[in-house]
């Protein structure tokens, strides 16, 4: 059985959001189309509290996209986004949610940072996610959204990792290219690490 994983279609991910991925509203309408392949459907959700390591705000002299230790891992600082109950948290008021089953928040504990759907970035936070696709019998999960240089590259190495057959739908998904070529290194790694490259219309 198939499921599919949409990944932070938030507003702060969005143009004229706190750390927008150009052209990352583009994928709503696909993201709507493909859900009706799908009798499975789950959703993951940043949400931040305000004292978040990983925002730049909260260490002094520090700029977005310098490098930190936050909990022995190594972090890049970004701009404060998807903070607990704020708009910019939310998903986008286009995207379809009647069909999901569950959302799986991430990036709850303000010590370590969490840009997969399955484990914070230390590997020790789980989200219940693979478990609860587990027990609904998943074996393959298709994964598109929000961004794809980051918690999409996560969530679909996570994927892997947990044993799913793990696809990436490449039309479904944008990257924030915060150093030029990371959209092509990502896709790259996880071409790499057993990932399948699909498009939205090729998917059955």
């Amino acid at each position: 059985m198939k499921a599919l994983i949409i990944v932070d279609v938030q507003n702060d991910f969005l143009p004229g959001g706190a750390l927008a991925v150009k052209e990352g509203d583009q994928i709503i309408p696909i993201i709507n189309q493909i859900q009706e392949k799908f009798d499975f459907v789950v959703a993951t959700q940043d949400w931040h509290p305000e004292d978040h390591g990983s925002f730049a705000a909260n260490h002094s002299g520090k700029e977005v996209g310098e490098f930190i230790i936050l909990n022995g891992v190594n972090q890049i600082l970004w701009p404060t986004h998807c903070v607990q109950g704020s708009l910019g948290a939310e998903f986008h008021k286009d995207l379809m949610t009647e069909k999901w089953k569950a959302v799986f928040q991430k990036g709850t504990n303000p010590l370590v940072d969490s840009y997969s759907g399955f484990f914070d970035n230390n590997n020790k936070g789980d989200t219940g996610l693979s478990k609860f696709l587990k027990n609904n019998g998943i074996e393959e999960v298709f994964v598109c959204g929000l961004a794809e240089d980051y918690c999409v590259k996560f969530t679909v190495l996570d994927g892997l990792s947990e044993g799913f057959k793990t696809h990436l739908i490449l039309d479904a998904t944008r990257a924030v290219n915060i150093y030029e070529n990371d959209f092509a290194k990502a896709m790259i790694e996880m071409k790499n690490a057993g990932a399948n490259i699909v498009h939205s219309t090729n998917i059955e």
